[in-house]
C-alpha cells in the first residue's frame, strides 16, 4: 500500500484529461522547428562549438526567453526532449534529415577529461549527484530505443563502468557504499561535501544505472553494485529523497526481487517517494491535496515550500510554516516519476491499484502546469500569448502565491535569471506521460503502458495497467490486434477473457486495478519458481504459493 495515495480521490475533480501523446508530439514539432516565427522563436539553435568531438550539436533554452547561443543548453532539457518524442513514436534518429540522438554525445565530456555524460558540454562532476546522474538515466533510456545510434551504447557502457568505480570507492567499513554526500569527484575518486546538504538518493540512481548495464551486457559486478546501492538505502531509517532519482531505485528494487530473487523492501522505497518526510530535503514528495478549487493530487515537488514569510530586503525566509500556503510542485519531476513507477508494477503487482490511482490523479492535475488550464490571475506570465498549442509548461505550480491558489509560475522571475516562468526542461519530459498514457472510451479509466519505460526488459507480451475509479464494475473495449489473444491479469493471477481478436471486452472490478497481459491464445501456460510463463515468456512474477 502507498500511504499517501489513500488520501487521493478515486477520481479527481474537476476532471479534464489532456491528450498527452498529442501534447508531446506538438511540443516536439515546436521545439525542433528552425523556421517557426514569433517571440522567442525559434527555440532551437545549432551549437557549432565542436566540443567533445561532435561536429554539430543543438540547444534548447531551459526557460522560454533564455539566451539561445553556443553551449548554453542542458542535457536534462535536450535529452529529455529527444526521449519524450521517442516515447510517443517519433524517430529522432531520422527526423527531417537530422540525427538528434547522436548529437547528444556532445554531453559526453571528454575534452575536460571527465569521461561522463553530464548536464552540459563543458562541466565537471563533483557539484551535485542528481544533476550528474540524471543525464545518464536519460542517456541509458535513449540507448534502449536506439541501439544502433552512433556511440550511444558505447557511452552507456563506458559511463556505467565509471559509476561502478565510484560505487567501489564509496564502500566503507560496513561493506556497503556511503552515498551520504553531495557528489563524487572522479579526479580524486573521493566524495564531495559542502556542509549544507546531502543527496543520498544518488544510490537509487546508481542502482538503476548498474541494473540497466547488467540487463544489457551482464556482469556480476554490476548486479552486485545495484544490490549494494539498494542495501545502503534500505538500512537507512530516514527518507533520502532529494530530487528525482529515488523512484528509479524503487523500480530497480522491484525488478531485482522479481528477476534475481532478491528481497528488497519495495514498499519502503515507494512510500519514501510519496511521503514528504525526507531527511535531506524536508517536504519533498507527492501532493495529496486540493489547492484552491482544484485537485492537485499526484503532483511531485515540495509539500512545504514557500509557506514561510519572505524577507525581500535580506533575501531570506523566516520559517513560519503555513499549511494553507505551503507547496510547490514541478512539471519535470511529476513526469519523470512516472517513468520509474509505472513499469514497477510488472515486477510487483501489489502496487498496481495505488500506482494506477496515483497516475490518474497526476495525469489530470498536470494540465495545471500549462497556461490555458488556469485564469490569468492564477499564473505569472499570462501576458505571453505565443504558444498557440499550449504545450510549453510553467516550471511549477505553487499552492499559494499573490493571493491566489493554485498559481502557475517558476523560479526564473523570482530569482531574476529570466523574464518568463515557462520552462522547456519540464515541457520536454511530457513525452513520458505521452508514451505511457492513453485514454479509453470510459472517462477516468486510463490505459498505462507498462513496457514503455521498462528499459532493457526481458522478452514480454504487451502489458497495460487499468485502474477503475468507480465504485461499480466497468467494461472497456481493448484493442488486441489481429492474432487471437487472451488477457491475463497479473493482479488476480488469472486469465480474465476468452480468446479474442480485434477487440476484447475487459471487465474492471470496482475501485480496483487490472494488469492486463496480452497472451497469445494458443500459448501453453506453466508455473515455475513462483512465476507463471506462457510459451516461455513470463506473464506473472508473483503467483500465489500454497
Amino acid at each position: 500500500m502507498i500511504r499517501r495515495v489513500q488520501l487521493m480521490p478515486d477520481k479527481p475533480a474537476p476532471y479534464f484529461m489532456r491528450d498527452w501523446r498529442r501534447v508531446a508530439a506538438q511540443y516536439d514539432k515546436l521545439a525542433f522547428d528552425f523556421e517557426t516565427q514569433g517571440e522567442f522563436r525559434p527555440l532551437i539553435w545549432w551549437d557549432q562549438s565542436r566540443r567533445n568531438g561532435v561536429r554539430r550539436a543543438f540547444g534548447l533554452p531551459s526557460y522560454l526567453g533564455a539566451p539561445r547561443k553556443g553551449g548554453r543548453h542542458e542535457a536534462i532539457n535536450t535529452a529529455a526532449a529527444v526521449l519524450g518524442a521517442t516515447l510517443v513514436g517519433i524517430d529522432k534518429q531520422d527526423q527531417d534529415g537530422h540525427d538528434w540522438v547522436s548529437m547528444l554525445s556532445a554531453y559526453y565530456n571528454v575534452d575536460n577529461g571527465e569521461a561522463l555524460f553530464l548536464n552540459r558540454t563543458n562541466v565537471k562532476a563533483g557539484r551535485t549527484f542528481w544533476y550528474e546522474i540524471y543525464p545518464h538515466v536519460l542517456l541509458y533510456s535513449l540507448s534502449s530505443y536506439y541501439p544502433a545510434a552512433e556511440r550511444l551504447e558505447e557511452l552507456m557502457r563506458l559511463t556505467a563502468d565509471r559509476w561502478l568505480l565510484a560505487y567501489e570507492a564509496l564502500i566503507d567499513a560496513s561493506g556497503l557504499p556511503d552515498f551520504d554526500h553531495l557528489a563524487f569527484n572522479f579526479k580524486t575518486m573521493r566524495p564531495v561535501d559542502n556542509g549544507r546538504w546531502r543527496e543520498p538518493e544518488a544510490a537509487a540512481g546508481v542502482a538503476w544505472l548498474q541494473l540497466m548495464a547488467y540487463a544489457r551486457w551482464g556482469g556480476r559486478e554490476r548486479l552486485a553494485a545495484a544490490e549494494g546501492c539498494l542495501a545502503f538505502l534500505e538500512r537507512r531509517d530516514r527518507n533520502p529523497f532529494y530530487e528525482i532519482l529515488l523512484p528509479y531505485g524503487a523500480y530497480a528494487a522491484a525488478r531485482m526481487n522479481a528477476e534475481h530473487g532478491a528481497s528488497h523492501d519495495v514498499a519502503k522505497l515507494v512510500n519514501w517517494v510519496f511521503d514528504g518526510d525526507s531527511e535531506c530535503r524536508p517536504g519533498w514528495g507527492v501532493v495529496a491535496e486540493r489547492w484552491g478549487g482544484y485537485d492537485c493530487h499526484g503532483l511531485v515537488g515540495s509539500l512545504t515550500d514557500w509557506g514561510q514569510r519572505w524577507d525581500r530586503k535580506r533575501n531570506n525566509a523566516s520559517f513560519e510554516l503555513d499549511p494553507q500556503r505551503s507547496g510547490y510542485a514541478f512539471a519535470a519531476n511529476t513526469f519523470s516519476v512516472a517513468a520509474g513507477l509505472v513499469p514497477l508494477v510488472r515486477y510487483d503487482a501489489r502496487f498496481a491499484r495505488d500506482i494506477g490511482k496515483w497516475m490518474l490523479n497526476a495525469a489530470n492535475a498536470a494540465r495545471l502546469f500549462y497556461p490555458r488550464a488556469l485564469p490569468g490571475k492564477k499564473q505569472s506570465c499570462a501576458f505571453y500569448r505565443g504558444d498557440e498549442e499550449d504545450v510549453i509548461a510553467y516550471e511549477g505550480l505553487r499552492k499559494w502565491w499573490d493571493h491566489q491558489s493554485p498559481y502557475a509560475t517558476g523560479d526564473a522571475i523570482r530569482y531574476s535569471w529570466g523574464s518568463i516562468d515557462l520552462g522547456l526542461y519540464g515541457s520536454s519530459h511530457a513525452g513520458i506521460f505521452g508514451g505511457i498514457i492513453a485514454q479509453t472510451e470510459v472517462e477516468g479509466i486510463l490505459r498505462l503502458d507498462c513496457l514503455r519505460t521498462d528499459y532493457y526488459h526481458a522478452q514480454a507480451y504487451p502489458t497495460y495497467l487499468y485502474y477503475n475509479p468507480y465504485p461499480e464494475a466497468r467494461e472497456i473495449r481493448v484493442d488486441v490486434g489481429e492474432a487471437p489473444i487472451r488477457l491475463y491479469d497479473a493482479v488476480s493471477h488469472a486469465f480474465v477473457t476468452a480468446s479474442a481478436s480485434g477487440t476484447a471486452v475487459l471487465t474492471l472490478p470496482p475501485s480496483a486495478a487490472v494488469l492486463a497481459v496480452h497472451v497469445p491464445a494458443r500459448s501453453l501456460a506453466a508455473d515455475a519458481g513462483g512465476r507463471r510463463f506462457a510459451d516461455g515468456v513470463i506473464i506473472d512474477y508473483q503467483i500465489p504459493q500454497f
